[in-house]
């Protein structure tokens, strides 16, 4: 009779767990899917970051007027709490007005191409005969993802070329060699990508365990596994290492008189140009000679011909600015919420981006997708519990500034993991930034807790697409800087399109590239994210806290 007694006991305690699910609210979710697919404003977003304001470099008058823009187009639909809201000094901000290259000898044709940004200009149309002085003489992957490999080399190329490139326009890198394209350059997940993101990864890559990191692996697959597994901060420190080398290369070339240097990425073709920057926006920082990445086709031509012994003569007019940036920014929007109100949920996406393109798939579409989001909350005018706070960042593209600097001031220092009171207020945090593809589902960022949840908030949403939970970390953009100080921070898992085959940081990142109904459908699911998030009985749940991370090596002698 005691032991029927204790089973019955057992059953009872037991059976709340077993049958208890994650609560969804369908009827607000019909609303919001109503609501993000029928009556979009996501695409007006777009266009005007896109096509309006253009490219937003960090630091430059574009992003100030995107920031601003973004603080009125909230404001205009009752938010008052929209604003900006400084993450530090950032130092130069750089733009130009008009670019203009041409090969007038052996004869005369006009050169495509887009300056690395934070380059000097030129003053008006200047023009020198071409050399080939290329900086590496083969594909520079070694080499270029090893510190110490990277500062001896370019030593020995000032020491090589010292006294040689006086009144010249160098070509900095050897012929591109091209592979045919077999893989169609724009794709969505299929079953299998899915089913592979679903399984968990092998043990992550640990070659990489002290700080500073002083290299990468050349492949990709195992850089972007560094990427993911390396605490944030040790990355954040090998590539302002890797800047500051680059800063010796870009003293050498300027001392030494170069007018200009033209050069290619290793990614591309068909016109496409990838292009980031040839210099730093740092104080004090050497600016370099006007630096031009060229369409790779027209870049080869440049190098046959002079390895061909013919006379190569070129004009470069590069009308370039830099700009006292001052503090950084971030826009901050708030909805505030009902009874547990000092408790935060947040989403958000970076602002800033390169200049060839317009930013528009890194990241106007990020943005836009989570301004949309917001939207939809206020406009649906839902009851919420905890506060919303939408975060557009600043510096990103540069080292997340913006949202380091936002973690650093509000949640805690990611260093020596001493937290700030506002840490244990977050619920979550929710990041869009690959692209404009459809959202898929979502990387876990190694939080197995959160998983029942999560497909619960998914599910309505299956017949859009979006039902895997990869349990894997995702690298590269805002939410580590979250997931850095043991906080809920999530990156959606999206669809690629031609994200990184086309438009990630080149030329054609434009609103041309995007997808509306890809977008729409993202903002529903994050707007019913982040409402399921404001409204559960208890904030998401946590990893156990990162360990402070281990006191930082001195830097080996050819990299001080």
């Amino acid at each position: 009779m005691q032991a029927r007694a204790l089973t019955l006991l057992f059953a009872v305690l037991v059976a709340p767990l077993a049958t208890a699910e994650e609560p969804v609210d369908l009827e607000v979710v019909h609303r919001i899917r109503a609501e993000a697919l029928q009556r979009s404003q996501v695409m007006d977003h777009l266009g005007h970051l896109t096509d309006v304001i253009g490219p937003r470099l960090p630091g430059s008058p574009a992003y100030m007027k995107a920031a601003e823009w973004s603080v009125g187009r909230i404001r205009e639909w009752g938010i008052t709490t929209a604003g900006l809201e400084s993450w530090g000094p950032f130092g130069h901000g750089w733009s130009y007005r008009r670019l203009a290259v041409h090969m007038l000898e052996p004869t005369e044709v006009p050169l495509i191409g887009v300056p690395g940004a934070w380059c000097a200009g030129t003053e008006g149309p200047v023009s020198a005969e071409v050399v080939l002085a290329p900086l590496f003489e083969s594909e520079p992957a070694d080499d270029a993802h090893d510190l110490e490999k990277l500062a001896l080399r370019i030593r020995d190329y000032a020491a090589e070329h010292a006294g040689k490139l006086r009144g010249k326009i160098v070509l900095l890198h050897p012929e591109r060699e091209f592979e045919p394209a077999i893989a169609a350059p724009t794709r969505r997940h299929e079953d299998e990508d899915l089913k592979s993101l679903f399984e968990a990864p092998e043990p992550p890559y640990r070659g990489v365990t002290e700080w500073p990191m002083l290299s990468v692996p050349a492949e990709r697959e195992a850089r972007n596994r560094v990427r993911s597994y390396t605490p944030r901060p040790i990355q954040s420190d090998y590539y302002a290492n890797r800047r500051r080398i680059r800063d010796r290369l870009n003293s050498f070339l300027r001392d030494e008189g170069v007018v200009a240097v033209l050069s290619v990425d290793r990614r591309g073709d068909g016109g496409h140009i990838f292009v980031e920057e040839a210099g730093s926006w740092l104080p004090g920082a050497p600016l370099p000679p006007a630096s031009i990445r060229l369409m790779p086709e027209h870049y080869n031509r440049l190098v046959r011909l002079v390895e061909r012994d013919r006379r190569v003569i070129v004009e470069v007019e590069l009308d370039a600015t830099l700009h006292d940036a001052g503090d950084g920014v971030n826009v901050i929007a708030e909805l505030p919420g009902g009874a547990k109100k000092d408790e935060i949920v947040m989403m958000g996406a970076h602002l800033d981006s390169w200049h060839g393109g317009t930013g528009a798939g890194d990241n106007a579409a990020g943005s836009a997708v989570m301004l949309e989001a917001l939207r939809i909350l206020k406009a649906l005018d839902l009851d919420m519990e905890r506060t919303v706070r939408l975060a557009l960042w600043g510096s990103e593209e540069v080292g997340h500034f913006g949202s380091d600097g936002y973690v650093a001031k509000h949640f805690g220092d990611p260093v020596t993991m001493q937290l700030k009171p506002e840490h244990g207020r977050l619920a979550a945090y929710f990041n869009c930034d690959n692209g404009s593809g459809r959202i898929r589902g979502v990387y876990l960022q190694g939080n197995d807790m959160v998983r029942p949840i999560f497909e619960t908030w998914l599910a309505p949403f299956r017949d859009l697409g979006a039902d895997t939970l990869s349990i894997r970390n995702t690298g590269g953009t805002d939410h580590q800087e979250f997931d850095a100080v043991g906080l809920p921070g999530f990156q959606f898992i999206q669809d690629p399109l031609d994200y990184m085959s086309r438009t990630h940081h080149s030329d054609m990142d434009t609103y041309d590239h995007t997808e509306p109904g890809d977008l729409m459908q993202a903002a529903a699911i994050v707007a019913a994210f982040i409402y399921h998030a404001a409204t559960r009985d208890g904030m998401l749940p946590r990893k156990p806290l990162p360990a402070p991370l281990p006191p930082k090596k001195e830097l080996p002698e050819i990299l001080r």
